[in-house]
Order: C-alpha cells, then sequence, then structure tokens
C-alpha cells in the first residue's frame, strides 16, 4: 500500500476531449462498460483507441492490401511482425515502424528509442535481429535547425544499434522543405528464426501467471501514443514527457534472456511493451487469447515514488516485456531474466472473463473488456470523407516545356551530384556499425539494397526501404506503385527475389479529405504493385498527423521489401563498373518526361508536372528478366535508373568503381534532358564482357524488353564521356559526391 492518497479527478466529456476522445467515442466507451469510466479507465481507452494503436482512420483501407501467399507464415496482425518463410526451415520476421513526433521534439532519443521498439518487436516473436535499416526525411540542409534533427537522429540511431550489436546496412534520406518541422524516422528491423521456435502474443490458461520483465517503469512516454496521433504544434515542445529514454545495453541484455527464454518453453505468450504499455499487452494478449487478465500495479517495479495507476499503465518506458507463463513453469523464466539481470515479477494472471482488471492499494482502478479496446474488436473503424486536392489540377497540367532548360550538361550533372537527396549519405553511415556480427555483405552505399547472408547457408537476405514522397504529392496512386515498384527493384538489381514488403505510412491529419483521399489512392497504388510482384504485405505502421504548423509533409508511404537470394556466392549483383572494355546496355522503358524529377526540383526549383511513367506490367516482366540475366550469369554490373535519371546512374556506377566510359545516348531519344534527367520507371543499365553479348542480347529478346548498347567501361585514368554532352573526371565527380553533406554538417 503506497502512503499517498490519489484523487482521480471526475471524467466528464471535456476531459475526454481533452484526453483526444470525441463525443460519439467517450458515448461508446460507457456503452461498453455500462458506466462512466475511471479516470484510470478513460486514460487507458484513449490510448488504446488513439490512431497510433487502434489505426482507427485507416485499418478499413489497409485491409484491402494483398496479405496472403505461399511464402507467408506469419500474416499482417497476426503478431508484432510478419513471418515469411526463407527456406532451409528458417523464418525471417521483418517490420518498420515510425517515430517521427518524438524525433521532432527530442531528436537523439526519439530515434534510438524507434530503433529499440522495433528490434523488440522482432525478437518477441523469438527471432534474432541480423540487419537494420532506416528511412529518414529532413527539411532543407541549409536550415540550422535541420542540422541539428539531422545529427540528433543519426547519433541516436547509431549509438544504440551500435551499443545493442545489429549492423545497420541500408537506408534512405531525402531533403525537401515539406519536412520541415516535422521529420519522419522510420526504423526497420530484421530477424531470422527457426520457423518452429516462434512465439506468440496472446494470453490463454486461466490462472497461468502473467510476469513484467525488463526495466523498471518511470513516467517517460505516459500518453506517448496519443502524442503521436496529433498535429505537431507550438506547444508539442511541453511535450517532452512524452519521449521515450532507452538503454541498449538493457536492450541487449533482454534480447539474450528472451530468446533464451522462448528456447527453454514454458511460456504461453509475450509481447513487448512499446505504445501503450502495460494497457496494450495486456489488453493485446487477452483478446487475442479471448481472456482476460488481473493485473496488480502495486508489484510492478518501479524507479518513481508514488507513480499512480494512471501511470503504471499509460507509461512507455523503454525494455520492457509482458510474459505469460505456464502455471509451475514461472519460476524458471524468473530465474533466466535474473540470470541476465533483469527484473522479473509476477504482477498477475490470466482469467477466464474476458476482462482487464488493473488494481492498485487494494483497490480496482481499471476494469474493461479486453476486446472492447482492441484492433480488431471494439476499437472505432472510420471512412473519412475525400477529396481530390485542388493543387493537382496546377500540376499535372504544368507545361515543363515551357521552362528554359540549361543547355551545360556538365553542369547540371555537377548540380545534381551535389543535390543531398543524390549525393554520398557516407556522414550518415560511417557513423553507424555496418559490421557487427560479420553476415554483412553488401552495406549502405555503393550497392542497390543491402545483404546479409543467412548463416549455415549459401543464401542472403536483401533488404531496402525506399519511398519518394515527391510522387505521391503529385500522384498518389502512382507514387504508391513507384514506392514498391522501385523497392522490388533494387532488391532484384542485387541479385534477389522479391518476397514481401512492410510498410510505413507517413501522412498527414486524416480528417483533412485532401490527405484521406491521397491515404486512399497511395495504398490503392501500393496494392496494385504487391499483386503484380507477388510480395504480399506483412505488416507495418500507419503513422498520420505529420504536420508542422504551416504544411503537411509530402504523403510518404516507406516500403521496406525483403528479397531472397538463393546462391549468394553466384547470384550477388553490385551496381559499380567491372571490367575494361565491359559493354554498357541501357534495358527498359523509354525515357519520358521530367515531372516529379531530381533535375526539376534542384536546377528548376520546382516540383511539379505528374509523376514519372510506369506500366506495372512491363515492369513485372523486366524485373523478371533482370534477375534470371544475374541468376545466369549474363552481366557483370547492375544498377536501376532512379533519383537523377540515367545520367546519375551512370555517374554513380562510375564513382563506385573509379572507372570512366564512353556511352552515346542518341538512339534513346532526340530530347537530350528527358534522356539524361528522366525518371521514368522500369530502366536499368547492366555491363556484360565481349563474350557475354550474344547472350545477354538474346536474354532480352526473349523476354521482350527493349535494350540498347550504349558504351563500354573504360579504364581508372579515363573520364566519364556521354557523346559530346558531358565530360567529366571520375576524381572529380567523387570529391563533389562524397563532400556535400560533411560540408553541410560543419558548418
Amino acid at each position: 500500500m503506497s502512503e499517498q492518497t490519489v484523487i482521480e479527478p471526475e471524467v466528464t466529456l471535456e476531459l475526454a476531449k481533452d484526453h483526444g476522445l470525441s463525443e460519439e467515442e467517450f458515448e461508446k466507451i460507457k456503452d461498453f462498460l455500462g458506466r462512466t469510466p475511471t479516470f484510470t479507465e478513460l486514460g487507458v481507452y484513449s490510448v488504446m483507441w488513439s490512431e497510433h494503436c487502434s489505426y482507427k482512420n485507416s485499418i478499413l483501407e489497409i485491409k484491402k492490401l494483398p496479405n496472403e501467399g505461399p511464402q507467408m507464415l506469419v500474416g499482417a496482425g497476426e503478431e508484432n511482425a510478419g513471418l515469411v518463410d526463407i527456406g532451409d526451415g528458417l523464418g525471417c520476421v521483418f517490420k518498420v515502424e515510425s517515430h517521427n513526433h518524438p524525433s521532432a521534439i527530442e531528436p537523439y532519443e526519439g530515434a534510438a528509442t524507434g530503433v529499440g521498439g522495433i528490434h523488440r518487436d522482432i525478437f518477441t516473436m523469438g527471432a534474432r535481429p541480423v540487419a537494420s535499416l532506416n528511412s529518414l526525411r529532413f527539411g532543407d540542409l541549409e536550415t540550422p535547425r535541420v542540422r541539428f534533427l539531422l545529427d540528433g537522429v543519426v547519433r541516436g540511431i547509431a549509438d544504440y544499434g551500435n551499443s545493442f550489436g545489429v549492423p545497420t546496412v541500408g537506408g534512405e534520406i531525402y531533403f525537401d522543405d515539406s519536412y520541415e518541422g516535422n521529420p519522419l524516422v522510420n526504423a526497420m528491423s530484421v530477424g531470422i528464426v527457426k520457423a518452429d521456435r516462434t512465439a506468440s502474443a496472446i494470453a490463454k490458461g486461466a490462472g497461468n501467471p502473467v510476469i513484467i520483465v525488463g526495466s523498471e517503469t518511470g513516467r517517460d512516454g505516459i500518453h506517448g501514443a496519443t502524442f503521436a496521433s496529433e498535429e505537431i504544434s507550438e506547444e508539442s515542445e511541453d511535450k517532452r514527457p512524452s519521449v521515450q529514454v532507452g538503454d541498449p545495453f538493457a536492450e541487449k541484455l533482454l534480447l539474450e534472456a528472451t530468446l533464451e527464454v522462448i528456447k527453454n518453453g514454458g511460456i504461453v505468450g509475450i509481447q513487448d511493451m512499446g505504445a501503450a504499455g502495460i494497457s496494450c499487452s495486456s489488453s493485446e494478449m487477452s483478446a487475442k487469447g479471448k481472456s482476460g487478465m488481473k493485473i496488480d500495479l502495486d508489484k510492478v517495479p518501479a524507479r518513481e515514488e508514488g507513480m499512480t495507476a494512471y501511470e503504471l499503465l499509460l507509461s512507455e518506458s523503454q525494455e520492457r516485456m509482458l510474459v505469460v507463463a505456464e502455471k509451475g513453469r514461472e519460476q524458471e523464466i524468473i530465474d533466466i531474466y535474473e540470470k541476465w539481470d533483469l527484473n522479473a515479477v509476477v504482477i498477475g494472471e490470466v482469467t477466464d472473463d474476458e476482462n482487464v482488471t488493473y488494481s492498485k492499494d487494494g483497490e480496482v482502478k481499471a476494469d474493461i473488456p479486453a476486446d472492447s479496446l482492441v484492433l480488431g474488436g471494439g476499437a472505432p473503424q472510420y471512412v473519412r470523407e475525400t477529396k481530390r486536392p485542388e493543387y493537382l489540377d496546377e500540376t499535372q497540367s504544368f507545361d515543363i516545356d515551357s521552362l528554359d532548360h540549361p543547355t551545360n550538361h556538365r553542369e547540371v550533372l555537377f548540380t545534381l551530384l551535389q543535390s543531398p537527396n543524390i549525393a554520398s549519405k557516407r556522414w550518415v553511415f560511417e557513423q553507424y556499425d555496418t559490421m557487427v556480427r560479420t553476415n554483412t555483405v553488401n552495406g549502405p552505399g555503393p550497392s542497390d539494397s543491402g545483404l546479409v547472408r543467412i548463416k549455415g547457408t549459401n543464401k542472403g537476405l536483401a533488404v531496402k526501404t525506399d519511398c519518394n514522397g515527391r510522387y505521391v504529392y503529385l500522384n498518389p496512386r502512382r507514387g504508391g506503385q513507384i514506392a514498391v515498384a522501385e523497392a522490388a527493384r533494387n532488391v532484384v538489381c542485387s541479385g534477389a527475389k522479391p518476397m514481401a514488403i512492410t510498410n510505413c505510412l507517413n501522412f498527414g491529419n486524416p480528417y483533412k479529405p485532401e490527405v484521406y483521399w491521397t491515404f486512399k489512392e497511395a495504398l490503392a497504388g501500393m496494392g496494385e504493385a504487391c499483386r503484380t510482384f507477388n510480395t504480399p504485405v506483412t505488416g507495418g505502421n500507419v503513422s498520420f498527423y505529420n504536420e508542422n504548423p504551416d504544411m503537411a509533409v509530402f504523403p510518404t508511404p516507406v516500403i521496406g521489401m525483403l528479397g531472397l537470394i538463393e546462391d549468394l556466392e553466384n547470384h550477388r549483383m553490385t551496381p559499380g563498373f567491372k571490367g575494361q572494355d565491359d559493354l554498357i546496355y541501357f534495358v527498359g522503358a523509354e525515357r519520358r518526361g521530367l515531372g516529379g524529377s531530381e533535375y526539376l526540383h534542384t536546377v528548376h526549383g520546382l516540383t511539379t508536372g505528374d509523376a514519372p511513367e510506369i506500366d506495372l506490367d512491363f515492369e513485372g516482366r523486366l524485373q523478371a528478366a533482370m534477375l534470371s540475366a544475374i541468376q545466369q550469369q549474363k552481366v557483370n554490373a547492375v544498377h536501376d535508373i532512379s533519383d537523377g535519371g540515367l545520367s546519375v546512374t551512370l555517374a554513380e556506377m562510375a564513382i563506385f568503381s573509379g572507372r570512366g566510359a564512353k556511352v552515346s545516348l542518341d538512339e534513346l531519344g532526340s530530347n537530350s534532358h528527358e534522356v539524361l534527367y528522366s525518371e521514368a520507371q522500369s530502366g536499368v543499365v547492366v555491363t556484360c564482357g565481349a563474350d557475354q553479348k550474344d547472350e545477354l542480347e538474346d536474354h532480352f529478346n526473349d523476354a521482350k524488353i527493349p535494350f540498347q548498347q550504349i558504351g563500354s567501361v573504360g579504364t581508372e585514368e579515363e573520364a566519364l564521356v556521354m557523346d559530346g554532352l558531358i565530360e567529366v573526371s571520375v576524381r572529380e565527380m567523387v570529391d563533389l559526391y562524397d563532400s556535400v553533406i560533411d560540408q553541410a554538417m560543419q558548418q
């Protein structure tokens, strides 16, 4: 019994609205309970029915995404993350989540705890994390505040990931004014598990003990879920307590202890305490098992005195788990966690009444039907009003030919290589440990996707995060298609077959009809692409309310793509030029259109036009032909065409290898600006030896994929020459490409 008497405020509609609940939702809560909720119950409903936990404004659209396939072992929404069959009795668990709002307010801890949280989702299922990725968005790099945010976010990711001991093998960073004040920080984790040794987030078996394990509970992170379900404003700075504080060393202990416990047996279910803390884990596990729980909050290890039931239930303190043990085996589990110097305390038991009941100081503080709290149960589900944004009429009708295009293509290429969206991200990824555990094959930098070996096999996992928010802004459906297509193309260009995706859907306020229309269109495009590439959606995260006081961010549905290489030794592919005199081919669709391109943005200061063209059927055939060419060892280097167009693709292949090349682009079109800078999809550059020429051409002819020999690879002393349009030494390009972000961060 605590000595302090806490008088809870009277629960009214006004108080419910202060908690982010509507009048309709408040009435629905009263219907579920048959009475007015207590203050603690109101707090629990407010976090569980927040957008961050309930997906109340998104779930009906998410359900339209394809989520089935023969490779799927655990589908979307079934567990903490999806599980895909990768053969040899192994499964891959992977997921991406956002920590946008916390990172806008406290970039270091916001990013660090985002990394910690996503790893816990992976090892809670019994998988050992083997790779990390991230997808980051910031405002103008010339702005001091943006550099402060970038520095804090990168240090947070690095310090947590490096200490925890999982390599960061890939990622992406974009800079645009739309992300000013509301950065996007999405973290992805990938793990491997024996398919018959996974754990479930479930509670069942009346009388089975409930154990809280890991770190003590504090006041950090209270209402973090609701904080993530509202717009950034001038008052957001006052919500620093909603940002959790992480301890990667405690998480490393928690990882090893949890994997040992799962291997040892004796557990019924286990779940990470992420958003909404004890409230979430206890109610979701109970609802899944059609059971209930009785929790004694006095037994929860707390690091601060006088914490109330409300605070203990809503705290999002990091590095904690909830475990349901088989009755009689709880001491085995406690002993394992204590061996790893972690708390492990029985705080309750499973019941058969399907209610979660929380007591403190000998008094019941909350008694709630578990199913009423959760996604798929009583949590509300809405379809919001939609309206096509008026700005699309202007942007999609913009006459790009009316622009005065520069004719000095050498200077344009230099300008593009110095764009922070294209330039080397070395300043970022050199702060990450990319090689810990020694399984990294392709790390960040000169590769189209990250690649890690699967120990004990000759297989590898190719992983990639991808999305161009500019495309989604200009054409939401097509932008959603391209996000999936480009992520798939990137793993194919590394030699892997696309298997499945996870996603992090970063959008503005769903109550604004234009935002919700964009959201629905983008998801429709994603679904169309996933069906084309047979890449089901394993799960993910929705992050709404990404707006600062001036604007919403570009709609940014980040795709986390998983691919599998069956023969790592022979099928792995990289983008840098290889041998002197290798032949260079362009393969794919015509280079048409400049809408949404980095060229328009960087050279003309415009984000306009329509998103790049894409034919999903053709893209699927191109990827299949490209993958088989790699597997049959008909190519020596492969690089997809994306930001900056063909000119940047060729420049990067030269930069990554240190070799020059001579190319002629006359056969690709008469409009030199489109040929060089169009970001039209379904385009790849490949190289092969002279002895492979006939075989490679026959291969693409048989697949009915257009191709054109455009040049040959030179020596390390030679320049990159594009038939009279551009001539530049590789050394000059390297110096420009490598220095941009480093110099900006030294300001």
